[in-house]
């Protein structure tokens, strides 16, 4: 009563395939490296943006103490090129609207002062001593506008 019975290999289902099973490891480990790069890059992007906006206000700044400097000294036309350069920048920031690294605020407070923009500008181009007492007077209404 021996009978041979060979047993027989069931097939289940499709097998998945080494290589996908590869593929899925490899795009785990790929996220697991990329993730937390992308989020510190974007924090770095972020203090990058807010450090320009503080630059940009800055060279502003100095742009008009440089101003009121060479008028001091008497030196009239770099003195008109450098607050030249200061209205430049300070009409181009307000004109940003929200994207401004002025607060809206300071936006409207920053205003009154591009009044005497061509005043301030023919002062120097006519060498007068007076325009350094307006630039003087430019410069701390400015730096008081711009720290609230």
């Amino acid at each position: 009563m021996s009978s041979d019975v060979e047993p027989k290999l069931v097939k289940s289902a499709k097998p998945i395939p080494r290589f996908i099973i590869y593929v899925g490891v490899l795009l785990v480990v790929f996220l697991l490296g990329f993730v937390p790069m992308w989020l510190k890059a974007r924090a770095t992007t972020a203090t990058l943006a807010k450090t320009d906006q503080q630059l940009g206000l800055a060279r502003m700044q100095n742009n008009l103490a440089s101003a009121v400097i060479d008028a001091r000294r008497g030196n009239y036309e770099p003195s008109r090129q450098a607050v030249s350069q200061f209205f430049t920048s300070l009409r181009a920031e307000i004109d940003k609207g929200d994207a401004s690294s002025l607060t809206p605020a300071q936006r409207l407070s920053m205003q009154p002062l591009l009044s005497g923009r061509d005043e301030i500008i023919t002062l120097l181009a006519r060498s007068d001593p007076a325009s350094a007492d307006r630039l003087s007077e430019l410069y701390l209404a400015y730096r008081n506008n711009l720290n609230g």
